[in-house]
């Protein structure tokens, strides 16, 4: 059902070993998992993430930004984040605040209850400031 998971905010390295811990623990071999990298990369950072991690899992690279962006001037920041599939709510759980994304305060409780996670580490956010 899940082919893997992508980072999205804190330190890759750690949350790349904490990944590969977990399937570990589960008793999923990594090595059929994907680990897909791509906040804040840059050429160096995707080397240094693939010596690290390339017999041990999965990997794939998101290079955006620093990848194409070289005309000399700050590259404007644009995310598009989906807040509806077919109808249904869905939500962006984040560990770096600021990040969460939901516009459903009934979808949001139920994230809480079932993931456990604390009311003021989840609250309803539109987006439209981040």
């Amino acid at each position: 059902l899940f082919d893997g998971a992508r980072h999205d905010s804190g330190d890759p390295f750690s949350w790349g070993e904490q990944m590969i811990a977990h399937y570990a623990k589960h008793r999923v071999d990594p090595r059929t998992k994907t680990l897909v990298f791509s906040d804040m990369l840059t050429i160096p950072k995707v080397i240094a993430l693939y010596r690290q991690f390339h017999q041990r899992v999965g990997l794939a690279f998101g290079i955006g930004t620093n990848l194409m962006h070289d005309l000399g001037f700050e590259a404007p920041q644009m995310v598009l984040k989906m807040t509806r599939c077919n109808g249904q709510p869905v939500a962006k759980v984040s560990d770096a605040p600021g990040k969460n994304m939901c516009d459903d305060p009934a979808y949001l409780a139920y994230l809480r209850e079932v993931f456990q996670i604390p009311a003021d580490q989840l609250v309803e956010h539109d987006g439209e400031d981040g």
